[in-house]
């Protein structure tokens, strides 16, 4: 089925906010519906927000139906580990959410899932299919959690049989805003590891699940498929690529008490994380491409993004951040007097003369080549219009139009 309007839960996370933005982009999508029980983070033009939790079932019931909403986009899951496990999330906002869409016009629901529901075991496949079936119960109780998640979805599935059901499971995300606990992990000056292991890491990008989860919205998917990036690499090798030491400290022995103790340090390294740090994790991403899917970064390639983005987070963070106001967000899409006053420059015509974020003038051009592929159109075009009037270096011009026209092929 063609969805036309889609209601995005989450909608103040990074993933989801990122998600509202690119579906905005796409101009045969009748409407779109936000919601979440903070204010959105990401400036929205056509994403109507609606202050909610997801836990209440009855209202958002009637907010599928009164916006007649065909397609929901459910990004909420909490898989990170360094959050710990989430039940009211997880399982009650898994169960309020199905029940209020069983109720309405929903056609088609594309739930956001994790690798974590394979689990880690000694014995585990090179790649895991979406057909692998458990070979042990749940050991953890983020791993119970997106379990029975799953389960829920899969029980939803068996009384709709005419809803399409799309179940994304992520690998490892990196590359985005938010504090992982791989993120964090990596992010230390001296990279611990499990002694004696050195398993295969295989990662999906931030813009590759904005892509998958994009994709499943726009495509009838029905089925399970995993969103994982090309290529595996040792663990050894992802921690050279960043550029850092490895220091093997961790026992491969008694891991809770392990976790626990460092926790204690000060370093919050979840039980999960140490499994996986101990027997590695790889998924067979075939499914997903042979639908259509192409992704934009390898494992490798997503390494090295973060990299960059490692270095060069100081620069992006100091500009202002977008703060939602609900009443100027009423007036500039509402009001008459907006609608029909004449276009001007959203900077009053100063356009090019402030650098995009400070210390710009002072990034290399090659330095500035490597964070180009992580920001988007607008940004993209702003930092092109800026460099034209300034420094007018012909390899980042060329390399600014080259990311311009990757985006507006992606639209």
């Amino acid at each position: 089925m063609n969805s036309r309007r889609v209601l995005i839960t989450g909608l103040s996370t990074e993933l989801g906010g990122r998600l509202a933005q690119a579906l905005e982009r796409q101009g045969d999508l009748d409407a779109i519906v936000g919601i979440d029980g903070d204010d959105p983070r990401h400036e929205l033009h056509r994403t109507e927000f609606v202050r909610v939790d997801t836990g209440h079932g009855p209202l958002l019931a009637r907010i599928i139906r009164a916006a007649a909403i065909d397609t929901v986009l459910d990004t909420r899951l909490l898989a990170d580990p360094l959050r710990g496990p989430a039940p009211e999330v997880n399982i009650a906002g898994t169960r309020s959410l199905l029940q209020a869409c069983g109720d309405s016009p929903v056609r088609k629901l594309v739930f956001k899932s994790s690798a974590h529901y394979y689990g880690l075991h000694r014995d585990d496949p090179a790649f895991l299919s979406e057909e692998m079936v458990r070979p042990a119960a749940a050991r953890t109780a983020l791993e119970r959690e997106i379990v029975a998640a799953e389960l829920q979805v899969a029980e939803f599935s068996a009384r709709n049989r005419d809803v399409v059901i799309t179940v994304v499971r992520l690998a490892t995300p990196i590359g985005g805003e938010e504090r992982t606990a791989h993120q964090a992990l990596l992010g230390l000056p001296v990279v611990p590891a499990v002694l004696g292991y050195d398993p295969r890491c295989q990662f999906i990008h931030e813009d590759d699940i904005v892509g998958a989860l994009q994709h499943a919205v726009l495509h009838s998917l029905p089925g399970t498929f995993n969103a994982a990036a090309d290529g595996v690499l040792a663990f050894s090798e992802v921690v050279s690529l960043l550029g850092k030491a490895i220091l093997p400290v961790l026992p491969p022995w008694g891991m809770g008490f392990t976790a626990t103790q460092l926790r204690r340090l000060g370093l919050k390294v979840p039980v999960e994380l140490i499994r996986e740090l101990v027997f590695g994790r790889g998924l067979d991403n075939r499914r997903l491409k042979a639908a259509g899917y192409a992704y934009r970064y390898t494992t490798r390639e997503a390494v090295l993004k973060l990299r960059a983005q490692q270095r060069l987070r100081p620069l992006l963070q100091s500009g202002e951040a977008y703060r939602y106001e609900r009443e100027v967000e009423e007036f500039l899409r509402w009001s008459p007097s907006v609608q029909t006053a004449p276009a001007a420059s959203a900077d009053g015509g100063s356009a090019g003369n402030a650098p995009p974020f400070s210390a710009y003038d002072e990034l290399s051009a090659g330095e500035l080549i490597e964070l180009l592929s992580s920001l988007e159109a607008d940004a993209l075009a702003r930092l092109r219009t800026y460099e034209v009037a300034h420094l007018a270096r012909g390899e980042v011009l060329t390399a600014l139009d080259r990311q311009l026209a990757l985006r507006a092929g992606h639209r």
